[in-house]
């Protein structure tokens, strides 16, 4: 069974098209398909086109949000209702093509856990072209998971992914990042992109701003995410020696300015340096207090999940237990 998790919102135009297009690969591929529409609080009637491809099509569910909370909200509910071994992901704006499912399938059978589309030829303006490329440039250095497209909306994953990814805020686009730090094998493949035929896109110049403050959560969970006191407590550690090294500079230069009279007029020991030295040594005291209040939380929220993931077992013969009789003694 092949799931495929559908984020909505405010697209009544192009669902029932979408079922159809999915609908007819699935026929020629012969899949057994389970497809989830989440409707993250639409206003437009995509509710209504929901319920009714659910009731006239068995493979077909939806669930409805009260409000809108997000594509991240909205795909780790459909993760959640997801059936099939694989997950695929799409827009509902029909600019991802369902016929390129048969390849991310092949795809992913080179080993690969997670398959990411790569828009190559994009059909949006230049102004949400440019910006996403350097975004994913940006990703791609900061992360080391090379990806061309870490935006695009088309991926299939193998659903255990989900059992140790748990995605919030917007951090939708980061799945790939955050399940190659768990140690999931990560590829890419070139994709057809097709133009908008209805609606708008979602996403204004205000996500570049989100985007790169959300990648800066993503580089520190995946590098520091179980040790944040290496990243809080070094630059803590470097500002207190700062401020410990500039008092211990003003202190001598007081003492030899009480000596040597002459060497008044350098003016080491006057208040800006010392507020200066003070203040990193009371920074670098609290970023170090921060790091150990960080890791006592993590010990305390952290005692279930396992720093580790397991890829598979392999073991030998049973062996009886010696309280078993053997078969001859029966």
């Amino acid at each position: 069974m092949l799931s495929i998790v559908i984020p909505v919102f405010n697209e009544v135009d192009s669902l029932e098209a979408l079922h159809a297009e999915l609908a007819e690969v699935a026929r020629t591929e012969g899949y057994r398909l389970d497809v989830v529409f989440v409707d993250d609080g639409s206003t437009d009637g995509s509710w209504d086109v929901v319920s009714r491809l659910a009731q006239n099509h068995p493979e077909v569910r939806g669930i409805r949000f009260r409000r809108n909370f997000g594509k991240a909200a909205a795909l780790s509910a459909g993760f959640t209702a997801a059936r099939g071994e694989l997950v695929m992901t799409l827009d509902a704006d029909l600019q991802d093509d369902p016929r390129e499912i048969p390849r991310f399938l092949e795809r992913m059978k080179e080993n690969l856990d997670v398959v990411s589309g790569y828009k190559k030829v994009r059909h949006d303006p230049w102004h949400k072209v440019i910006p996403s490329r350097v975004f994913n440039w940006l990703v791609s250095r900061m992360t080391g998971v090379v990806l061309h497209d870490h935006n695009c909306g088309m991926k299939c994953y193998r659903r255990e992914i989900f059992d140790e990814v748990r995605l919030y805020g917007e951090l939708h686009r980061f799945v790939p990042v955050l399940a190659a730090a768990r140690g999931f094998r990560v590829g890419e493949l070139v994709i057809n992109h097709r133009p908008r035929r209805h609606g708008r896109s979602k996403y204004g110049m205000t996500r570049i701003v989100k985007g790169f403050l959300d990648l800066l959560t993503v580089k520190f969970l995946t590098g520091f995410g179980q040790r944040p006191q290496h990243v809080l407590g070094t630059i803590g550690l470097a500002s207190f020696l700062l401020g410990v090294l500039g008092l211990t500079v003003l202190a001598a230069a007081w003492m030899v300015t009480r000596v040597v009279p002459d060497l008044e007029p350098l003016h080491l020991h006057q208040r800006p340096a010392m507020i200066y030295s003070i203040g990193l040594l009371l920074f670098g005291g609290q970023l170090m207090s921060i790091g150990f209040l960080g890791e006592l939380i993590l010990a305390y929220h952290q005692r279930d999940i396992a720093p580790y993931s397991i890829a598979e077992r392999a073991d030998g013969p049973e062996v009886p237990s010696p309280e078993t009789p053997a078969a001859h003694d029966s």
